[in-house]
């Protein structure tokens, strides 16, 4: 038995070929945390979650008690027929997945036929073969019709009599005539099903700019409107290139960290500009978690660093109608006359040293420059 996803019969990364714990190299898995809790067999929870084709999960009872296990291919009840999916999780997590989902346990929860056959995968095979195809000659006719919607999957049923169409469309499409001509050209139950172009990049997959997997198909089930301000916020540029996802949307994970900023910035005064005697010191950054501001003089190049305080200090004395002297100090210092001050002891300085180099100077030699006499011998 191998993975849905890919239909060849084993698995790239953990070579269980769709046995693992976890369900399968499926998308959208869920750790089964429960999974060693032991439950008496009267008190067991007899709902199973399936996995269909892209991540697409439904809830089934297990009504015959059938022994199952975690990435078994089963047979279960759909409309207009039957289905086969693996199951994903069995348990009392799956008990705490429809709370969350808001499933009711009742009796429109449909049930499992039974484990799937040799003969029922062969069927399924033969019915997933035709969906390549199918969908290519859809996209002609749509495009044949011109009709504003964009085809992005195509899924049989295993029993091969139904196949459902998955597409976007900015508005809402009158496909009845589409309908018409499908099932006329394919002779199968024909449902169109729209999604959103985030579910759209889900089902195809990818990888992002952060070099992982895209959220909305491994993990992401809820999509939550994400505007400009969640990068407004963040400082980010508001570049549409950067933010925006595969789907062509602002990515999802602008709102990850969005409380977090969100906190933070409560410290942060709103200000643009603040007033010195210098001149107009205009805010040009913000470093939200350090809680440092950056400002810079309409004559300056430099940007000078501000913590959060001091620009608090200054909003304040600009609302006096004060202004600081600079963004650091609030009053101008006034620098003495240094030489004025000390002029008494500059001349008296000058007074001193000039005697004392009159006293060093060298006494003349009075007997520099004359002759030696000669002594007078003496008679004896």
């Amino acid at each position: 038995m191998g993975c849905a996803s890919c239909g060849t019969g084993g698995s790239a990364g953990c070579k269980n070929n769709g046995h693992c714990s976890t369900g399968g190299c499926n998308k959208l898995n869920v750790f089964d945390w429960l999974s060693n809790m032991d439950v008496p067999a009267m008190h067991r929870f007899d709902v199973v979650e399936i996995r269909f084709k892209n991540g697409r999960k439904e809830f089934f009872r297990n009504a015959k008690k059938l022994d199952i296990v975690t990435g078994d291919a089963v047979v279960v009840d759909v409309p207009n027929g039957h289905h086969i999916g693996y199951v994903s999780m069995q348990g009392e997590l799956v008990r705490l997945q429809m709370s969350k989902k808001g499933i009711k346990d009742n009796e429109e929860v449909r049930e499992i036929y039974r484990k799937a056959t040799s003969r029922d995968m062969e069927r399924w095979d033969e019915a997933r073969n035709r969906e390549e195809s199918v969908m290519y000659r859809t996209k002609e006719i749509i495009q044949s019709t011109k009709l504003e919607m964009k085809l992005t999957d195509v899924e049989f049923q295993a029993d091969g009599g139904k196949a459902t169409f998955f597409y976007s469309a900015e508005g809402r499409v009158d496909f009845r005539e589409l309908i018409k001509i499908l099932a006329g050209e394919f002779r199968i139950r024909v449902e169109m099903r729209q999604i959103s172009v985030r579910q759209e990049a889900g089902r195809i997959g990818g990888l992002g700019v952060c070099g992982r997997e895209l959220c909305c198909s491994t993990w992401l089930t809820d999509f939550k409107n994400v505007s400009t301000s969640a990068a407004r916020y963040q400082n980010l540029s508001l570049n549409p290139s950067k933010l925006s996802g595969q789907c062509g949307r602002l990515k999802c994970c602008l709102n990850y960290e969005l409380d977090t900023y969100m906190e933070a910035l409560e410290d942060i005064p709103e200000v643009e500009s603040l007033q010195t005697h210098r001149g107009v010191a205009k805010l040009q950054k913000t470093d939200i978690f350090r809680k440092i501001m950056w400002f810079g003089y309409a004559d300056d190049n430099n940007w000078f660093s501000v913590d959060v305080d001091r620009v608090k200090e200054i909003l304040a004395l600009n609302k006096k109608g004060k202004k600081p002297a600079s963004l650091q100090e609030n009053e101008m210092e006034v620098e003495a006359d240094i030489s004025s001050i000390n002029s008494d002891l500059e001349a008296m300085d000058k007074k001193f040293s000039g005697k004392g180099k009159k006293k060093k100077k060298k006494k003349r030699n009075k007997f520099k420059g004359r002759k030696p006499q000669q002594k007078k011998s003496e008679n004896p």
